[in-house]
């Protein structure tokens, strides 16, 4: 039961879900921070699909013009929008990409998943020297449901003890336990959690916005190159 009102809550095609109410109200303060940037606008999208932009509005005719969107992915992807293209390519090293190529880079919950925290950092350098300005999101280390596996405080378990939970319980949004121990060790390894001083470390010159539920701080939003204040995100209400 409690597996099930996890995945629900957490789940980003149901319209109550917390993932989807936060990522609404992450869009909006993103497209306020963009407001003030010349058309066409450049974006890259590391590590994101086209999905996202559709379902934001950034693929309707009357935005097809101003904004072009790139997207590195690890894998190609088919997009059916003009003003979307898919790349295939590494957060951690992006030299097909000029200095400053991009008026904005985007990346959501995907620097926790590059690697260990040199690979972070380096993601981090790439992400500021392609872009003129970012917008990078990422779950709170410190908050008390890990929200990949959907298992409680999973992010602070020794190894050992979280192969032994993938092998022996189907958690997450999984609906089988993991069968091989080796598997289960690159699951467990997968995910490396940033804290705010961790991701501070990481955008020194960025403004840290903490997003919340029911009072703690579920993720992080760095941004950086405009006036802008995060009050346009903290007036608007989850529940």
């Amino acid at each position: 039961m409690l597996k099930k009102w996890l995945i629900k809550i957490a789940a980003p095609d149901n319209n109550y879900s917390i993932s989807t109410r936060l990522r609404k109200k992450r869009f909006a303060f993103f497209k306020s921070l963009i407001q003030s940037v010349p058309y066409p606008l450049k974006i890259l999208d590391v590590g994101g699909k086209e999905t996202i932009w559709s379902r934001e509005g950034f693929c309707e005719p009357n935005a097809i013009n101003r904004f072009q969107i790139t997207i590195l992915n690890v894998y190609k992807e088919k997009t059916t929008s003009p003003n979307i293209v898919s790349v295939v390519g590494d957060a951690r090293n992006m030299s097909e990409f000029a200095d400053g190529e991009f008026d904005m880079v985007f990346s959501n919950s995907v620097i926790e998943h590059v690697g260990n925290y040199d690979d972070q950092m380096q993601m981090a350098k790439e992400i500021k020297r392609v872009g003129k300005k970012y917008f990078v999101q990422t779950p709170n280390l410190y908050f008390p449901i890990e929200p990949h596996f959907l298992f409680p405080f999973f992010q602070f378990l020794p190894l050992q003890i979280k192969v032994w939970i993938l092998t022996h319980i189907p958690i997450g949004r999984r609906s089988k336990k993991v069968s091989d121990r080796e598997q289960a060790i690159k699951i467990a390894n997968r995910v490396k959690l940033l804290s705010k001083k961790e991701l501070e470390k990481l955008f020194p010159e960025a403004n840290i916005f903490e997003e919340k539920y029911l009072g703690l701080t579920k993720s992080f939003i760095a941004y950086e190159g405009s006036n802008i204040s995060s009050k346009n995100l903290e007036n608007t209400k989850v529940f």
